[in-house]
């Protein structure tokens, strides 16, 4: 009986230990609550970058993933002056070569027209299109991720 007696007196004691060492950790006294100086974050990475926005088989339209391509390259170009934005649209092989154009001049427009949503208002975009030039190798073989449109940012520290 007296050695289960001093185990739950030792235990008692440790816990009492434990709740002190952690009644510690909870004081107001920390080196976070003593800082002088205002911590400042680091300064914007002011350099060009490009983006890839993908759409399915004969379609302009903007998928959730492309919009949060568009949002990741608005905060990615955050703090920056913004010098230039190309928008080249593109399409795979499939189809006639006018019909290939006008998908890929659609495309630019799209995405050119939500970049100005997405916080490139001010900007004005060089677009371009291709269309299903260069979808096809000497090979004869098809590229399969012509159904895109890429997007150059030329960006300089403000």
């Amino acid at each position: 009986m007296k050695t289960k007696t001093i185990v739950t007196a030792v235990q008692a004691v440790t816990l009492g230990g434990v709740v002190l060492a952690l009644a510690g950790c909870a004081s107001s006294e920390g080196p976070w609550r003593t800082l002088r100086k205002p911590v400042t974050a680091a300064a914007p990475n002011c350099v060009a970058f490009q983006s890839s926005i993908y759409f399915e088989q004969d379609s302009a339209s903007l998928t959730p993933e492309a919009i949060q391509v568009l949002a990741n390259a608005r905060d990615q170009s955050r703090g920056c002056a913004v010098k230039s934005v190309r928008v080249v649209g593109l399409a795979d092989a499939v189809g006639t070569s006018d019909a290939n154009l006008a998908l890929s001049k659609r495309r630019a427009d799209t995405v050119s027209s939500s970049l100005a949503r997405h916080g490139f208002s001010k900007v004005d975009f060089d677009k371009a299109a291709v269309g299903d030039a260069g979808a096809v190798a000497a090979s004869g073989a098809t590229a399969p991720l012509r159904r895109r449109t890429d997007i150059l940012f030329d960006l300089a520290a403000k």
